[in-house]
C-alpha cells in the first residue's frame, strides 16, 4: 500500500479551513491541516487525521487561527508591461468617443506602442515591477504576462526580455505570450499581411530562439486581423512548438474561437460575441474560456459572454485582471471576482475556480497550480476571510494573511 504520510516535513498549517479548488469544486476542508515538504504540497486533509508525530517532527508549525487557505491566484490573461499612461483616453470615453474611435484617431493602443518603443528597458522594468507587488500582495502566484505594445521585432523582444527579467526577480511564476499580432503598426498601414509576414518569418523565429516566450497570441477581431493572418501565425507558431491563446470574439464574432480550436488553442479569451459553433468547437477540443469583466467593465459593453453555453457544454471559465493601460488598468483580483459575479452572472463558486484552477489550465499548468492537492506546487494564499464568498463580495478588500510560492513564505 502507497505511503499516505510523507517521511519529511517543512512547513505545517493548522487549525485552518480550506478550500482546494480540486475536483471542478472549491472542495471546502474545514477543521483541515495542510504539509509542505520542500516546494510541494505533501499532504492534505482533516487535522484529527494527522498522525501524532507529525507536529513534531515538523521544521514549523502555523496555526492558522481557524482562517482560510486558498491556492494562489493566477491571473491567466495580462498586459502589464507597457510604457505611458492612457487616463486622457479614460476621460474621452466618459464623454462618449467609443473605443474604435480612439484607436482609428491614432491612441489606443498605438498611444501605448509609441509610448513603449521610446522607454528603455530600464524604465518599462521599474513601472511593471510596482504592478506585479501589487499583484503578488493580493494572493497571485503565477501571473501571464503579454508582449504587444512593441509591433517591432526590437520593441517586441525588449518587451519579452522584461518579462524574462520580472519572473527572475520576482518569486511568483511568470509564462510570457507573444503577442506581435496585436495591432497593425502605422508603418504599415494598408499592408496588413506584410506585417504578418514579419510576425511569422521574423519576430516568431527569433523569440524561439531567444526562448523568451511559451505562447502566441493574436488579437483577431475587425479592428485587429483577419481569419486568415490568425491563421498564418498559428501555424508559424505551431511549427515552432508555441503554445496557442487568442483573443477572440470580443467586439464581434470572426470565428476566431472556431480556428483557436483547431489549432487546440490553450484559451480563447473575450469571447462576448461567441457563436454556439465556436463554442462547441471549444468543448471538442478542451479550449479553456478565459473571461475578462475588466475590459467589458471599462469600455461600458453590453454584450455579456454566453456563460450558460459554457456551463452546458462544461467548458471551464477562467477569469482574470487583463491589466492593460487602456481597457482593463484594474490591478485587483477579488475586484475581478465580483465583476465576473456582478456582470457576468458566475456563481462565486466558478469566479473562484475561474482565478485558480481554470486560470492554471489556460496556461497549460493545470497539473502544478491552481489547486492545493499532494504533488501540487506549495503556492498557498491564508486568507483572513469568513468563507471564501468573501473574496468576490468583498469588492477589492484584500484580507492576504501569508502568502507562500513553492513552498517559501513571501516577505513583502
Amino acid at each position: 500500500m502507497q505511503n499516505l504520510f510523507p517521511e519529511k516535513i517543512d512547513t505545517l498549517f493548522i487549525n485552518c479551513n480550506i478550500a482546494t479548488m480540486a475536483d471542478n469544486g472549491i472542495s471546502i476542508n474545514k477543521n483541515g491541516a495542510l504539509a509542505v515538504t520542500g516546494e510541494i504540497i505533501s499532504w492534505v486533509g482533516k487535522e484529527k487525521n494527522l498522525p501524532d508525530n507529525f507536529k513534531i517532527k515538523c521544521k514549523k508549525n502555523i496555526d492558522c487561527k481557524n482562517r482560510w487557505i486558498l491556492p494562489g491566484f493566477v491571473d491567466c490573461h495580462t498586459h502589464l508591461v507597457y510604457g505611458g499612461s492612457r487616463s486622457n483616453e479614460f476621460e474621452m470615453r466618459l464623454k462618449g468617443t467609443s473605443y474604435e474611435e480612439i484607436s482609428k484617431q491614432g491612441g489606443g493602443i498605438f498611444s501605448t506602442v509609441n509610448a513603449s518603443r521610446n522607454a528603455s528597458k530600464e524604465s518599462l522594468f521599474t513601472s511593471a515591477s510596482k504592478r506585479v507587488k501589487t499583484l503578488l500582495k493580493q494572493g497571485i502566484t503565477t501571473l501571464e504576462i503579454k508582449s504587444g505594445y512593441g509591433l517591432n521585432l526590437e520593441s517586441e523582444l525588449k518587451i519579452l526580455e522584461v518579462i524574462k527579467q520580472l519572473d527572475k526577480k520576482f518569486p511568483l511564476h511568470i509564462e510570457a505570450t507573444f503577442l506581435g499580432a496585436h495591432a497593425l503598426p502605422i508603418e504599415f498601414k494598408g499592408n496588413p499581411d506584410e506585417y504578418i509576414d514579419l510576425v511569422t518569418h521574423t519576430m516568431l523565429p527569433e523569440v524561439k530562439i531567444q526562448g523568451i516566450a511559451t505562447a502566441v497570441d493574436v488579437f483577431c477581431e475587425t479592428i485587429g486581423f483577419s481569419l486568415d493572418q490568425t491563421k498564418k501565425v498559428f501555424q508559424k507558431a505551431k511549427e515552432l512548438g508555441f503554445n496557442i491563446k487568442l483573443h477572440a470574439e470580443q467586439l464581434s464574432d470572426s470565428n476566431g474561437a472556431g480556428l483557436a480550436s483547431e489549432f487546440n488553442a490553450l484559451s480563447c479569451d473575450h469571447l462576448e460575441y461567441l457563436s454556439l459553433s465556436g463554442a462547441k468547437k471549444m468543448a471538442q477540443h478542451n479550449v479553456i474560456a478565459v473571461l475578462l469583466p475588466g475590459a467589458f467593465y471599462y469600455l461600458k459593453e453590453t454584450r455579456k459572454p454566453p456563460v450558460d453555453i459554457f456551463r452546458k457544454l462544461k467548458i471551464p471559465m477562467a477569469v482574470s485582471t487583463d491589466l492593460n493601460p487602456g481597457t482593463s488598468p484594474v490591478h485587483s483580483m477579488t475586484l475581478i471576482l465580483n465583476m465576473a459575479c456582478m456582470l457576468f452572472d458566475m456563481t462565486c463558486e466558478e469566479a473562484l475556480l475561474g482565478a485558480s484552477i481554470n486560470g492554471a489550465k489556460a496556461l497549460g499548468l493545470g497539473n502544478t497550480k491552481g489547486s492545493i492537492e499532494k504533488g501540487k506546487d506549495a503556492d498557498l494564499v491564508v486568507w483572513d476571510i469568513d468563507t471564501p464568498a468573501d473574496l468576490c463580495y468583498l469588492a477589492g478588500f484584500n484580507p492576504v494573511e501569508m502568502v507562500m510560492i513553492k513552498g517559501d513564505k513571501i516577505n513583502f
